[in-house]
């Protein structure tokens, strides 16, 4: 097989997959005959699906990837505006959680979905590491209040201005403001050279982010955390990324003490119309 395969009977001809290919790799010049790819094709399809995932009638099969085996979509699944509007609009960043750990098989499932968002290219650039071990969580979360130390014996007043003396006073006094006692961190890390690694990465994080709440779970983004993660030596030492990978952020994660009841006041979009 090139790099997909028409079948005759089923193909309507009516040259959605041509439209929808995103680098113009299908072509329909007769319309009596099926589409076909074009010259050096398979060098250049980056396997983003569409030619498969668009066609009614099933009838194109890539080289790697058969119609049966992509789940169809469910069109009574798709939510509504006001349903999706408030969906979004109810998303919360825990920060106070039970001490409960989550299995790793509703982790995992998580993570399978976080994967399906977009990527620059369809170059799928996200890895996942989990720091499931709650006393890991600690150990990590103790670096970063080291370092957290060590800049506020800079004094420089952007970093007064963050108040990071607050975040170390709270530790020192027992409470966690940097993971927040949550169980588990997520982190996604990639290349650092590679291009669409930063945005891949905190596109996937989103995905987990709003996917959590449907396994009854909590989320906060570890802002303090990924950064130390970045550019402290002791804590990337401790992380053992695999070389030339670099954190693009952190997620805590667990299950939330508290339920929200209403949806807090936002500022107004700031909109520029062209």
């Amino acid at each position: 097989m090139s790099l997909f395969f028409v079948d005759q009977e089923k193909c309507n001809k009516d040259g959605i997959c041509a439209a929808e290919c995103p680098l113009r790799l299908i072509e329909l010049n007769d319309p009596n005959q099926v589409p076909t790819p074009i010259e050096g094709a398979e060098e250049l399809c980056i396997n983003c699906g569409h030619c498969v995932a668009v066609c009614p009638s099933a009838a194109l099969t890539r080289k790697n990837m058969k119609p049966e085996e992509c789940r169809p979509i469910r069109k009574d699944w798709v939510l509504e505006p006001e349903k999706l509007e408030h969906f979004l609009k109810a998303r919360r960043s825990i920060r106070t959680y039970y001490d409960r750990a989550v299995d790793r098989e509703t982790l995992t499932k998580l993570i399978e979905t976080a994967r399906f968002a977009p990527s620059g290219h369809n170059s799928q650039p996200v890895n996942w590491m989990v720091i499931y071990d709650g006393d890991k969580v600690r150990q990590l979360a103790a670096q970063v209040v080291d370092w957290l130390r060590c800049l506020l014996k800079k004094k420089s007043r952007s970093i007064q201005e963050m108040h990071l003396d607050r975040v170390v006073n709270a530790w020192d006094d027992g409470v966690d403001s940097v993971c927040r006692s949550a169980p588990h961190v997520i982190i996604a890390h990639a290349l650092k050279d590679d291009p669409t690694s930063q945005a891949a990465c905190a596109i996937a994080l989103t995905y987990l982010e709003l996917g959590a709440a449907s396994f009854g779970l909590g989320t906060c983004w570890a802002g303090f955390f990924n950064v130390a993660a970045t550019v402290w030596q002791p804590m990337r030492r401790s992380l053992e990324l695999p070389d030339g990978h670099v954190c693009f952020g952190s997620m805590m994660i667990g299950f939330p003490r508290y339920k929200y009841h209403r949806l807090p006041l936002r500022n107004e979009a700031n909109i520029i119309w062209r």
